[in-house]
């Protein structure tokens, strides 16, 4: 394998854990197990990973498969190829994931949007382009992140970003308007609100997005595996669970990712330095929000587990009637 882009050769254990193509590297079952698996998936290295990279993974993990592996190829090598592979590819459908919105790319091109939401004194105009560039990335990230064992029409596709943004916009206008007009606050608690304005507004609008853009699952059902693989049958009750939780993951990280930069940046304009030096609030506040962002979406997505589990009597009777499992799988989605 090439070594242009090895991206675990600083993370090595003493105790190296066996290798497996289907089972995680650390304990899903746990906060801190899923935690440091989300850690591999939003690794902004994979961004830089080449092209030639990418194939010596695939066929590195494909001679694994077929039991074709040279004899020097070692433990950490196969961990690598899969963190890389699946921070870069779908897991329904294998195909490569346009780089702005795989999870890896989640924070450095998310946080464009970030700052520009949490600009303070914002217009109208700025308001409805800020939440419209903030929700089609979402909107982006939730369909290239879904479960895909069914497809989605062009046009339900088309449909629900167009939900999703009128949602979004029409939330952070109202709101904006609201405290713009309301006497009662003083200018400078205006100026904060207006800031937390993004929280409320990009929550509400991120519930209507998931929902709008994963419609096609609530429909359609996600196919349930066993512990092999195997499809057992597709359910609409473990689409409504995968949707859910994806729902409050994503209100979860809108909370933490936008309420505590304005928190932050309300103190430090406070200050002598930013006082006399307002210059540099911009640049200050994308340090803050790059760090809020980094920090929260890994503790986001290990709220649950990507590759959710579901009891087979929680299913559709079908399910049950012609499955001897007691647990299935299914796929999330991030």
């Amino acid at each position: 394998m090439s070594d242009e882009v090895n991206i675990n050769s600083n993370e090595r254990t003493l105790d190296t854990v066996e290798f497996s193509l289907r089972q995680p590297k650390y304990d899903q079952n746990t906060f801190w197990g899923r935690y440091r698996r989300c850690l591999d998936i939003i690794d902004p290295r994979t961004l830089l990973v080449s092209k030639e990279k990418e194939q010596d993974c695939l066929k590195l993990l494909d001679a694994y498969k077929h039991n074709k592996l040279p004899p020097d190829v070692t433990s950490d090598q196969l961990w690598e190829a899969r963190k890389i592979k699946e921070a870069i590819f779908h897991p329904d459908t294998n195909e490569k994931i346009f780089m702005p919105f795989r999870m890896a790319g989640f924070v450095p091109f998310g946080t464009i949007t970030v700052v520009g939401m949490l600009l303070p004194a914002p217009t109208l105009s700025t308001v409805v382009f800020w939440q419209w560039l903030n929700q089609s990335h979402n909107a982006a990230v939730n369909y290239s992140n879904r479960n895909a064992t069914k497809p989605t029409p062009t046009s339900r596709f088309i449909l629900s970003y167009v939900t999703a943004i009128t949602s979004a916009v029409s939330i952070a206008v109202g709101l904006t308007v609201f405290v713009q007009k309301a006497k009662i606050f003083s200018p400078q608690v205006r100026r904060s609100l207006q800031r937390l304005i993004a929280f409320p507004a990009t929550a509400s609008a991120n519930i209507c997005n998931v929902l709008a853009m994963r419609s096609n699952e609530l429909i359609e059902g996600v196919e349930l595996v066993d512990s092999e693989g195997n499809v057992k049958g597709t359910s609409k009750i473990a689409a409504k669970r995968a949707i859910f939780e994806t729902i409050i993951t994503r209100v979860f990280l809108s909370g933490t990712v936008l309420c505590t930069p304005a928190f932050v940046m309300t103190a430090l304009e406070r200050t002598k330095f930013l006082r006399r030096n307002p210059r540099f609030t911009l640049p200050i506040q994308a340090i803050v929000c790059v760090l809020s962002f980094g920090i929260a979406l890994p503790f986001a997505i290990a709220l649950f587990p990507q590759m959710s589990q579901i009891d087979v009597k929680d299913t559709e009777p079908e399910i049950q009637n012609n499955c001897n499992e007691l647990i299935l799988h299914y796929n999330k989605g991030l």
